[in-house]
C-alpha cells in the first residue's frame, strides 16, 4: 500500500507583501531584466521610497523569490501641472514630494519578471494598491502608462490615434491593454513624459482608477493651513539652591507655553548644567559626573509637564552617562507620554576637553501630532549633511537648542539655522541660554539671540525670520509656522531646491541605518 501523498512538496507559495530593505539588491537585479536600455533605479531611489511611503511600495514573491514589484506616492494631483514628467512627480525618482494627506494614489512603476508574465502577477499588485487606496479613503489611483508598441506604428499613427485603437482592441499593447483591463480609464496623453522611454516615443497614458468607496473628507478638501505654535524659551543661567528651584523655572515657561496654545516649548542645550551651581565642584569633570546623577528626575519631571501642560517638549539637552560614557542628549517629550532622543553627533573642542563627552552616530527623525521633526544641537546645525538627511527622511522643523559663549559663536548656530531653512526648504527653531554662572567652570558667560527661521519666498515671514528674542534677556518667543505653505511652496515656490537637486552628479550617503 503506498503512502499518502505529500502534497507540500507540490506547493508553490505566492504572496504579495510590501517591499523591505533586504528586497533592495534584487530588485535593482529584476528592474535590469525588465526594462532592458532604459535607466535602471539606484540603491538611493528605493530607500528613500522605503522612508517617505513604505506601506506603498509592494513586491510579488514566489518561492522565496522577488518576481514582480510596484511602487508608489501620495499626492493632490490637482496641485501637479497637467504636462507633468515622470521626474516631475515622482522628484527624480525619490518621491520626497509624497504627501502623507494627499487624496490620489500616483503609481510610479510596475515590473514583472519577463519567466513569470501571463500568471497575473501585475492584476495582483495592482489589487494591492486598490486595496490600500480604500483603506486609506483616497479618491484615485492615477498612472503614467507607458506605451511600448507606439514605436511599431509611429510612421502611421499619431499616439491619440495609437491609443484609439488599444481601446478599441484593434492593438495590443503590453501596458496600455493591461491597464484597461483594470478598470483605469484614460485621463490624457502627456509628451516627453519619461526621457529614456524611446519605444514609447516619451509618450505616456495618464490613466486613472476611481474608488467607488471614496468618502470626500471636507477638511481634507478644503484645507489651506497647517498651523503649528512654537514656543521658544531663551533661559537665564543663574545661581539656585536646588533641583526643586529648577523644576519651578521649568515648570513656569512649560505653563507659559500652554497658555498660549503652543504645540510645542523649545529649551536650550545643556540648561541643566545650572544644577552644577549649587555643588560647587571646581573640577570640570566631576561637575558633569555629578550632574548625570539628576538624568532620572529630569526625565520624570519633563515627562509629567508635558502630559500635564498638554505641550510637546523639546527638553533642551542634558549630560547622560550610558555604559561608562557621557553623552549630549536631547529629548523629545510628547504630550501623549512617550519619549525620544537624539544624541549629539559633532562635539566641540572644549565638551572633549572639559567634560569628556562622546560623540553620538545616527540622524533621527521623530513623530509628532504636528508631523515630523528633527533635533540637531547646536554644532550639528553647522553640518549641512545632517539637515539634508533629516529632510530627505521627512522632517519639517529642525530644533536647535543651542549653547554659546559669546556673538560670534552664536551667529555661527544663527546663520547656519537660517541656511539650512533655505536649502532644505524647511522651518529651523534656535533656543539658547543667556546670563551667567561665575562659580561654574566653563559655564562661566553666556550669548543668545533665539528665533524661528523659514524659507525665504513669498508666503514666508519678511526676511524668513517668523518671530526672534531680544539677546540676551530672559523671555519666550512665540511664533506660528505653516507646514501647508511649506509643502504647497516646494512644489511651486519661486525656487524649488529640494526639487531641482543633480542628483544625477552629487548625493549624499548615509552610512547609519
Amino acid at each position: 500500500m503506498s503512502e499518502k501523498l505529500d502534497l507540500s512538496k507540490f506547493e508553490k507559495k505566492m504572496i504579495i507583501r510590501n517591499i523591505e530593505e533586504r528586497d533592495l539588491d534584487e530588485l535593482l537585479k529584476l528592474q535590469g531584466k525588465c526594462f532592458p536600455g532604459m535607466t535602471p533605479w539606484k540603491r538611493e531611489h528605493l530607500v528613500s521610497h522605503l522612508e517617505h511611503f513604505p506601506d506603498g511600495q509592494f513586491c510579488a514573491e514566489l518561492d522565496g523569490k522577488i518576481i514582480g514589484s510596484c511602487s508608489s506616492l501620495l499626492i493632490n494631483f490637482d496641485e501637479y501641472d497637467d504636462r507633468h514628467t515622470w521626474d516631475d512627480i515622482t522628484d527624480n525618482g525619490y518621491i520626497t514630494n509624497h504627501n502623507p494627506d494627499g487624496y490620489n494614489m500616483y503609481g510610479i512603476e510596475v515590473m514583472v519578471h519577463p519567466n513569470y508574465r501571463r500568471m497575473k502577477i501585475g492584476h495582483r499588485l495592482y489589487e494591492a494598491r486598490k486595496d490600500l487606496a480604500r483603506r486609506l479613503n483616497l479618491k484615485s489611483i492615477i498612472i503614467g502608462g507607458r506605451i511600448p508598441n507606439y514605436y511599431k506604428y509611429a510612421d502611421e499613427l499619431t499616439p491619440r490615434e495609437y491609443v484609439q485603437q488599444v481601446m478599441l482592441h484593434k492593438i495590443y499593447d503590453p501596458v496600455l491593454s493591461f491597464q484597461l483591463l483594470n478598470e483605469f480609464t484614460l485621463m490624457r496623453i502627456n509628451p516627453n513624459y519619461l526621457s529614456d522611454d524611446l519605444a514609447s516615443y516619451q509618450y505616456a497614458t495618464l490613466m486613472e482608477w476611481n474608488n467607488v468607496d471614496y468618502q470626500p473628507n471636507t477638511k481634507r478638501f478644503y484645507k489651506t493651513s497647517h498651523p503649528v505654535r512654537i514656543c521658544v524659551v531663551q533661559y537665564m543661567m543663574k545661581q539656585i539652591n536646588s533641583f526643586e528651584e529648577f523644576a519651578k523655572q521649568v515648570e513656569y515657561y512649560t505653563d507659559v507655553a500652554s497658555d498660549a496654545g503652543s504645540d510645542f516649548a523649545v529649551f536650550p542645550e545643556i540648561f541643566t548644567t545650572q544644577l552644577m551651581s549649587f555643588h560647587r565642584e571646581t573640577s570640570p569633570s566631576k561637575a558633569i559626573q555629578r550632574l548625570t546623577e539628576y538624568t532620572e528626575e529630569y526625565i520624570e519631571l519633563f515627562t509629567e509637564l508635558a502630559v500635564r501642560y498638554n505641550v510637546n517638549i523639546i527638553g533642551g539637552s542634558h549630560v547622560v552617562e550610558e555604559e561608562g560614557r557621557i553623552y549630549n542628549i536631547a529629548y523629545l517629550f510628547r504630550r501623549d507620554g512617550t519619549i525620544e532622543k537624539q544624541y549629539k553627533l559633532h562635539i566641540t573642542r572644549n565638551e572633549r576637553k572639559w567634560w569628556g563627552i562622546s560623540r553620538g552616530d545616527k540622524v533621527r527623525v521623530f513623530d509628532t501630532d504636528c508631523g515630523k521633526i528633527a533635533i540637531q544641537i547646536c554644532y550639528d546645525i553647522e553640518f549641512p549633511e545632517l539637515a539634508r538627511i533629516a529632510t530627505d527622511k521627512g522632517a519639517k522643523i529642525i530644533f536647535t537648542p543651542f549653547c554659546t559663549e559669546d556673538r560670534q559663536s552664536y551667529l555661527r548656530v544663527r546663520y547656519c539655522a537660517q541656511a539650512r531653512a533655505v536649502e532644505n526648504q524647511i522651518y529651523t527653531v534656535i533656543a539658547g541660554t543667556v546670563g551667567n554662572l561665575p562659580q561654574t567652570e566653563n559655564m562661566d558667560i553666556q550669548y543668545a539671540q533665539s528665533g524661528i527661521f523659514a524659507p525665504s519666498d513669498f508666503e514666508f515671514a519678511r526676511d524668513g525670520i517668523v518671530v526672534e528674542s531680544n539677546p540676551n534677556i530672559e523671555m519666550v518667543a512665540i511664533g506660528d509656522v505653516d507646514l501647508e505653505i511649506l509643502r504647497r511652496k516646494r512644489q511651486s515656490g519661486t525656487v524649488n531646491q529640494l526639487k531641482d537637486r543633480r542628483k544625477d552628479i552629487y548625493t549624499i550617503m548615509y552610512d547609519k541605518d
